[in-house]
């Protein structure tokens, strides 16, 4: 028997985006949803495509990034965790990055994966994954670093790169997935 004052059943799910820039101009925004925070069941999968995109500015990587993340996020619902390829913020003072951008516009949990040491970042978690020798650098908001680095040296996948990031940016790089976002 179903109460009307119980609380319905909500499930979390956990994604992963990447953006791609093509050479030819406009943006591909990637995003993987699992069931798992492993990502060992992906559930979802989408592409969105934006014509235009602001110009790299350095320091400001998110100005350019932001809103192709936030066309692949259109109306995915339920997510409680969302990890981003690249740093939640660039140096310990918390200026934020793009994934303090998402985190601030959804209030969804971000997790950073960096592939590279960002020279301000002195705060990121390096997490070796695998019998890889070089770490990525995790940064997170709405969650612990040590909870945020515990996930990804969690996620699934062999190598250095999680599985999830792995797929994301194979996604953004492949024209044949594209679908165009408002």
């Amino acid at each position: 028997m179903h109460r009307q004052n119980q609380p319905a059943e909500i499930l979390m799910r956990y994604g992963a985006v990447d953006v791609y820039y093509p050479p030819s101009g406009g943006a591909r925004a990637a995003l993987v949803v699992a069931a798992d925070s492993t990502f060992a069941t992906v559930v979802d999968e989408r592409v969105a495509w934006l014509a235009h995109v602001a110009a790299y500015e350095p320091g400001s990587f998110f100005r350019r990034e932001l809103p192709a993340t936030r066309a692949v996020l259109d109306e995915v619902q339920d997510l409680g965790l969302l990890v981003v390829d690249g740093y939640v913020d660039l140096d310990s003072a918390g200026r934020p990055g793009l994934g303090a951008h998402v985190h601030d516009e959804t209030g969804v949990a971000v997790i950073g994966v960096a592939k590279t040491a960002f020279r301000s970042a002195t705060h990121a978690a390096a997490v070796r994954r695998g019998a890889a020798s070089r770490p990525v650098y995790v940064t997170a908001a709405g969650l612990s670093l040590e909870q945020a680095a515990g996930l990804v040296a969690a996620m699934a996948g062999p190598r250095r790169l999680p599985d999830a990031l792995r797929r994301v940016d194979r996604l953004s790089r492949d024209h044949d997935h594209t679908t165009v976002a408002g």
